[in-house]
């Protein structure tokens, strides 16, 4: 399998992968960590889309993406912890005054699922960060010891995945997602 990861910088491919199906839905798009839940809940239909569509041409984009062949197949979101709702979320603690960035969402497509693929964006949005000088990664996965996970809420990874790309456990925390805690999962970058 050839794998390229590189930044989301076209909307076309971040929009295969994390639009809804009807641009009018008022569905994900990766946007509930990254605005305030007002301005989320305000933004409707398609300027939901026209919304990711300005961010995929800020510097940094919004993320990175995983070609296979030239196809869009994974998007992971990576961003300045304090540009996203973590900097106020409550049930997810700070561990220090770091200013590090946050790894929110995993998405593979169906049909390439059970690849690797997911591993690869880690790599590759930690790599994605370190080259825009974050001194950290942090990551909220669920922990959940090896049971199963509904694919739809399984969005913030797995912990098991986390370790193996070098992530430590940093810190235990109050949010639970489709029954499983979650935890702070860091990778120095220093």
């Amino acid at each position: 399998m050839s794998l390229d990861v590189r930044p989301a910088t076209a909307f076309d491919d971040v929009r295969a992968l994390v639009g809804p199906k009807s641009p009018a839905a008022n569905v994900c798009w990766c946007l509930s960590y990254r605005l305030p839940s007002k301005v989320n809940n305000e933004l409707r239909g398609p300027a939901r889309g026209e919304y990711v569509a300005g961010l995929v041409r800020e510097d940094p984009p919004p993320g990175v993406l995983a070609y296979e062949g030239g196809e869009p197949v994974g998007w992971a979101a990576v961003a300045p912890r304090a540009n996203t709702s973590f900097a106020r979320n409550r049930k997810i603690p700070h561990v220090d005054e770091l200013p590090v960035w946050s790894l929110w969402c995993i998405r593979v497509r169906p049909g390439h699922r059970k690849k690797g693929i997911s591993h690869e964006l880690i790599a590759g949005a930690v790599e994605f960060a370190r080259e825009r000088g974050a001194p950290a990664v942090e990551a909220y996965p669920l922990d959940n010891r090896g049971a199963r996970v509904d694919l739809t809420m399984a969005y913030p990874g797995l912990r098991r995945n986390f370790e193996r790309a070098g992530f430590v456990h940093a810190a235990d925390t109050t949010s639970v997602l489709a029954g499983h805690p979650r935890v702070l999962m860091r990778l120095d970058l220093r």
